[in-house]
């Protein structure tokens, strides 16, 4: 059966090891959410360094979800000291599971606050596809889906919540999930 793929990737306003209160805020607050998150009906996995280690995400082991890459427009440090970006990977059993993990709770809290940590861009922050069973997928993959969704918009390969397809690459509209519904102000 096909899973969601969803990759998530922000450019932060400071770099990860800045030790502002505000940076210490958001890896707490990264921390709970995820703790959450991973208990949410329909989350499956999600890529984590092998050697368990935040700051070292260009030269850390992510085992099967690939090594680490980031889009084009990202322009910032790539070492533990200047790094200054946000990135997920998961997968997950469904499209309404990943909108409501992503959309309630904790981490509904965290995009109100996205604006405190995140600098604001012109291109797509999420993408989701669809892979079969059998496959896990790379951090390149997450940065060539979101780089299609950014120059090609929402379709099949590469598309948001709001424009989604399913896994057989019809439109899918399922009830909550909508050009409205997805605004997050």
């Amino acid at each position: 059966m096909p899973r969601l793929a969803l990759y998530t990737f922000g450019v932060l306003k400071s770099p990860l090891a800045d030790p502002a209160p505000l940076t210490r805020e958001f890896y707490d607050t990264g921390e709970a959410v995820y703790r959450k998150i991973s208990q949410h009906p329909g989350y499956l996995a999600r890529a984590e360094a092998a050697d368990g280690d935040q700051g070292e995400l260009f030269e850390a082991d992510w085992g099967a979800w690939g090594e680490f890459a980031v889009p084009i427009w990202y322009g910032k440090g790539r070492t533990q000291e200047t790094t200054a970006l946000a990135a997920t990977l998961s997968l997950w059993t469904d499209l309404r599971s990943a909108f409501d993990a992503v959309y309630t709770g904790l981490h509904r809290e965290a995009l109100n606050r996205r604006s405190d940590w995140f600098e604001r861009t012109r291109q797509p922050n999420y993408v989701s596809w669809w892979v079969s069973d059998d496959v896990t997928p790379t951090w390149r993959d997450g940065v060539s889906r979101l780089e299609h969704l950014h120059d090609h918009g929402s379709v099949p390969h590469a598309f948001t919540f709001h424009q989604s397809f399913g896994p057989d690459g019809t439109p899918a509209r399922i009830k909550g999930i909508g050009p409205k519904s997805d605004q997050v102000h």
